[in-house]
């Protein structure tokens, strides 16, 4: 069963009546740009074709109620009492509801918005949980895409990513940026969406996968990260020192020729964060121009470069990110990154077509030597943003 049909069956099984409508949102992939969302900066990510679905019917009693294929409860709020519970009471709300309710709590905040009479929601998703590629942008963009038009509110893909970024910084408790949320809304057919995370501005560039016969291999560790738990909130916070020592309000107003100056003003470890920051942003303008004017398989050494300092100035990666990535380019990947927050989740590697099945031996050969659970690897394509369904 797709999970568009789980979730419309679900709502039946539920709520006992079939939904008005199905919506859905994707998560995504990050080709290159991560942490540099929250200081500012540049991302390059795209939508994938894994997708989190929402069947919807409205409600006559001004409850907003929350069913998933992945929960045995469901969970029931009165719309009036989310401005009480977010932020100040969300651990009373079970951890994977503080998305949808957050982002009905976000978007009846927005100017206009006038209070529902209520509504059902029932999630059915077949995005992997954990594995860097973003089902938390993909939930709150299903969520965001329904309730906008069964509340018939004025919102454009820009105002319905805030909406979710509001969600998980604040309902949720997760420090992140508006990337996630950003690519699921706006994601194109074999397209990355080129982010200006400070002006919000975006252009969508043509990654020519298709074209040149390349795959995006996405290898998920098993390894499972949360971006609420602390290490993330380090990372954000060491950030933010360095902008305030170097006087700038964003890391994104650095550029690498900043960086000696840099490095005399910092201890060691809010430096190394620094300076990750600037290069990685830099390796995003670098990456936008060598697509157009090299193609894809000229961006090898970008993606490299973006894992070893995620390694080693962010230290944020783990031993089977890795052994991942090292497998891959041994097997002939043009290039291979983490993806993701860190800590866990997934690897990505840009592959010939060809070369798919020995990059995917060789990446399990390699878990297997190293006594690592079996990695669960497929590829991904770039895709188009969220939607309704039927």
């Amino acid at each position: 069963m797709s999970a568009a049909d789980a979730a419309r069956a679900l709502f039946t099984e539920r709520f006992g009546s079939a939904p008005a409508g199905t919506w859905s949102a994707p998560g995504r992939a990050n080709l290159i740009g991560e942490h540099t969302d929250y200081n500012d900066g540049f991302v390059l990510p795209f939508a994938i074709e894994h997708r989190t679905h929402v069947a919807l019917g409205p409600r006559a009693d001004g409850l907003i109620r929350v069913a998933s294929t992945a929960e045995d409860a469901d969970v029931e709020v009165p719309l009036a009492e989310l401005d009480a519970i977010f932020p100040a009471r969300r651990d009373e709300i079970a951890f994977w509801a503080r998305y949808p309710l957050g982002v009905a709590w976000a978007l009846l905040r927005t100017p206009g918005a006038t209070a529902p009479t209520g509504v059902d929601l029932a999630f059915a998703s077949d995005v992997p949980v954990g594995a860097g590629l973003s089902s938390s942008a993909a939930l709150e963009g299903a969520t965001a895409v329904a309730l906008a038009e069964a509340w018939a509110l004025d919102a454009d893909p820009v105002a319905l990513a805030r909406a979710g970024r509001t969600a998980e910084n604040e309902a949720v408790g997760a420090p992140t940026g508006i990337m996630d949320q950003m690519a699921s809304m706006l994601g194109r057919a074999d397209a990355a969406i080129f982010l200006d995370c400070r002006s919000l501005e975006t252009h969508v560039v043509d990654l020519g996968f298709a074209r040149a016969a390349l795959e995006l291999v996405v290898v998920d560790t098993g390894v499972k990260h949360s971006h609420a738990t602390g290490g993330y909130g380090e990372r954000r916070a060491a950030c933010e020192r360095g902008a305030a020592t170097m006087g700038v309000p964003a890391l994104r107003d650095l550029t690498p020729a900043d960086l000696d100056r840099a490095r005399e003003l910092m201890d060691d470890v809010t430096f190394r964060r620094v300076r990750h920051v600037v290069t990685e942003n830099q390796r995003v303008i670098d990456t936008v121009r060598t697509l157009r004017e090299a193609g894809p398989a000229a961006i090898g050494e970008l993606l490299v470069a973006s894992h070893a300092s995620m390694r080693d100035d962010f230290e944020i990666s783990v031993a089977e990110l890795d052994t991942a990535v090292e497998a891959a380019l041994s097997a002939g990947a043009i290039g291979a990154r983490m993806t993701g927050g860190g800590f866990g989740g997934a690897a990505i590697a840009l592959v010939d077509r060809d070369r798919v099945g020995a990059v995917t031996d060789a990446v399990t050969a390699a878990f297997a030597a190293s006594r690592f659970a079996e990695p669960t690897i497929f590829t991904v394509t770039p895709s188009a943003g969220a939607s309704r369904d039927v």
